[in-house]
Formats: structure tokens, sequence, C-alpha cells
């Protein structure tokens, strides 16, 4: 990652004590600055990327249906999993409050793009028992059988996460796909399930 971007050296520390001082006067305004996200996003060292993913996680109860194509350009520009696995988690609030958005999310679990898969994997996580489980199981189906590390370990990091809620639903998806998941997507999602 080192390699891909520029860094201005500001450590995570630091950041967040920008977010914690800037974050709760920008909520006040109730409205999300696209024009700060994509300067942020525009700008070489990678720090500026990171403040306008948290930014737009401490904003996304304000963000609207609209919002999703500039979350999906966000994901597929300068894409790495760093912000990737922030902003999965933004269009996951987003698609919650807004399930006509799930159609959508379907289509990204089969894009070219691996990252965009990955935000459609992931984006339930910490769901608990309000996963929308016919989803998460038809986005997991479209994204078996890859060689893409990116993705295989997404599949078993939903896995894993689902599994602390419902061991059994994620066992017999395991034992079912077994054939077309990888040893890594297994061994992840494997990871709370109790081998007896």
């Amino acid at each position: 990652m080192r390699h891909q971007f520029s860094f201005l050296g500001v450590a995570a520390p630091e950041r967040n004590k920008l977010y914690k001082k800037y974050f709760p006067e920008a909520k006040k305004t109730k409205i999300i600055d696209w024009d700060f996200v994509d300067t942020c996003w525009r700008k070489e060292p990678r720090e500026y990327q990171y403040v306008a993913a948290n930014y737009l996680k401490a904003m996304q109860s304000y963000l609207t249906e609209n919002d999703l194509p500039k979350l999906e350009r966000l994901v597929v520009t300068k894409s790495w999993w760093d912000t990737v696995d922030i902003l999965d988690r933004v269009v996951g609030s987003l698609v919650y409050e807004k399930q006509e958005l799930e159609k959508i999310i379907l289509q990204w679990s089969l894009s070219d793009n691996i990252w965009l898969r990955r935000v459609a994997i992931d984006h339930q996580l910490l769901r608990k028992e309000k996963t929308n489980v016919q989803l998460l199981e038809k986005i997991l189906l479209h994204n078996l059988n890859q060689t893409e590390f990116f993705i295989n370990k997404a599949i078993g990091w939903a896995l894993r996460d689902y599994s602390k809620t419902n061991p059994a639903w994620v066992a017999c998806f395991i034992e079912k796909n077994k054939e077309r998941m990888t040893e890594l997507s297994i061994k992840e999602a494997s990871k709370y399930l109790s081998h007896h």
C-alpha cells in the first residue's frame, strides 16, 4: 500500500483527534458537503481520503438514495482496502434505510470491479439479527469460485461476522458450498464455529 499512495505521515491517533474536533460541528449542518469529500479524494496524500471516508461515516445518517452513485465513484477511485473498508459500512447504513437500493448492491456483487464486489459482500457487517440473509446469500453465491484474494477474504469476513448471530446458518452455507469456496474463505468463516 505504501508504494501505491503518498502519505503526509499523519498517524491515526492524530487524525482521530481532528475528527473528534471537527465532525460534531459538521453534524450540526445535517447536510453532507460533497465538495469537501471530492476535494479530499482528489488530493494526492492518502490521509485526505481517510478524512473524507471517516467524515462520511460520521455523517452517514444524512445520506440519501441519490448519494449511492457518489459513494460508488469513491469506491472505484484510488481503491484499496483501507478506504473501501470504511466505505462499505457507509454504504451499508444507506442501504439499510433505503431497501430499494438492495437491487443496486446486487449489481455491484456481479461487477467487474473487485472493490464494488467487496463492498457488496461486506456492506451488512455488524448487522447481527438485522442482516438480510437472503441478500447476503445471493451476494455470496455471486462471488464463489473466485481467485481474487480481496473477494475471498471478504466472503470469509461476512460469514464469520454473521456466525456470531447464526452459526447454524453459516455452517450450513459452508457445507453446501465448500467445493466452490477457497480455503481462505472457509478458514475465516469458521473462526467462531465450534468444531465438533
